[in-house]
């Protein structure tokens, strides 16, 4: 994979940086053309622009008749370039190497971990949106550490109380403050080596704790509406940084919702990790831990082995499955 850099090409693997764009191309047989890149031949960072539709006279020239298709570039993408001009750094795209794996929400590719933002208080923490993206990176397979900020505005019984509703699900909860610098050489550790995704809601201090662990990214912060008691979103776009040797962060923008990904509602338990230990032990073979006696998930939340946050959050997704689920099934109905 050619990158340009100012001391001209050099062959390496190089993330698409920053944003993404829109290509026109053909496909023949197993060649990937680059017919016509909506920003031109000069960059990588597009918006979301329409894609130009290909004339008559594009097809022709490639001498064959093939389908017209859409490749949407990635933000993390690696793609193999064909340099066009060192000295202007420009070139063309040529192909999209294949995806370790690619996110809908944030929409990014090849992420090794998800470093997942929330604040304390100021915003209060909506636990129902953690766990729901939480399920999101269990489906994808992507480990994921949460991150809850703001340590200095919340007495330590609230910081253990949040700690222990996580600490059984995921392999890492860290507690810091981007404001008095505490925890940040943790943060900055745990990325070491990978590529990382950075996300969470608007005005939990994404922005705050990216600046101080890469100040060039000299990304925008923002506060807390007044109103609402909601983050401004100050990030428009996902943005790939280089913050070290081997080391990519993604700064991504906040999000005040998420659905819950597609599936069969009886799939949903497999995304909640503290209830695995469990599978097999209840009394009936695919029980969902809802309504079914002798469940020994059910069991262990009395017990209080597992959080009753969680539990809650994990039935309420399970009715809005259920509730898809019949939807889907009087859709099909009318149709047939």
């Amino acid at each position: 994979v050619t990158e340009i850099t100012e001391n001209g090409p050099k062959d390496v693997q190089r993330k698409v940086f920053p944003g993404y764009v829109l290509v026109k191309m053909i496909m023949t047989d197993e060649t990937w053309h680059v017919v016509r890149n909506i920003r031109g031949v000069t960059g990588f960072l597009g918006s979301g622009n329409k894609p130009i539709p290909l004339s008559e006279d594009d097809i022709a020239s490639l001498g064959v008749e093939k389908r017209e298709i859409v490749v949407q570039y990635q933000v993390g993408d690696n793609v193999r370039i064909q340099i066009v001009s060192e000295e202007e750094k420009q070139g063309n795209v040529q192909e999209i190497l294949p995806r370790k794996n690619y996110l809908i929400r944030p929409e990014v590719a090849n992420v090794d971990q998800a470093l997942i933002l929330f604040a304390m208080a100021d915003p209060l923490p909506n636990l129902n949106l953690l766990d729901r993206f939480l399920v999101m990176m269990e489906m994808q397979g992507v480990e994921t550490v949460i991150c809850f900020n703001k340590l200095d505005i919340v007495s330590s019984e609230e910081e253990q109380r949040l700690v222990s509703i996580y600490e059984k699900c995921v392999n890492r909860v860290l507690s810091v403050s981007s404001r008095e610098n505490i925890g940040i050489n943790s943060v900055r550790e745990l990325l070491r080596g990978k590529t990382t995704v950075l996300a969470g809601p608007s005005g939990v201090g994404k922005s705050s704790i990216l600046n101080q662990i890469f100040p060039d990214a000299g990304s925008k912060t923002g506060a807390v509406s007044e109103k609402i008691r909601r983050g401004k979103h100050t990030t428009r776009h996902s943005e790939l940084f280089c913050v070290g040797d081997r080391t990519y962060l993604f700064d991504t923008p906040g999000f005040s919702s998420l659905r819950i990904p597609d599936m069969d509602k009886e799939e949903l338990k497999n995304y909640f990790t503290e209830f695995i230990p469990y599978e097999g032990m209840c009394r009936f073979i695919g029980c969902t831990h809802t309504h079914e006696p002798d469940c020994k998930v059910k069991e262990a939340l009395g017990q209080q082995q597992i959080s009753p946050v969680r539990y809650r959050n994990y039935v309420q997704m399970f009715e809005e499955l259920k509730d898809m689920g019949k939807q889907k099934y009087n859709e099909r109905k009318v149709r047939d």
